[in-house]
């Protein structure tokens, strides 16, 4: 099977460390999909169905992941109050309810 060329964006921080440790990247792009057709799709980044799915089964993780992600994002969350409680909501002045 023939090659073919291929532009690819990668965060810079992770080829920094890529080439650090000799990675060969056109090697490790080929193995990641290799692994990725073969593997079973719990690894697979889900949809949004998929997701909810997975929540129901599991809550427990989800509450856990969710508390999480609050915990990670707070510093956002309490800005993002705050410029509402200063600006309002957008759009606020057109809404007629």
């Amino acid at each position: 099977m023939g090659k073919v060329e291929l532009h690819l964006e990668i965060d810079a921080e992770l080829l920094a460390q890529a080439n650090e440790k000799g990675v060969v990247l056109d090697a490790a792009l080929e193995a990641g999909i290799r692994a990725a057709l073969t593997s079973d799709s719990s690894d697979a980044p889900i949809g949004i169905v998929a997701a909810v799915a997975h929540q129901r089964l599991r809550p427990a993780e989800a509450e856990a992941a969710a508390k999480r992600w609050a915990e990670e994002n707070v510093e956002a969350i309490e800005a993002y109050r705050r410029r509402i409680d200063e600006r309002g909501m957008f759009g606020e002045d057109l809404r007629r309810w």
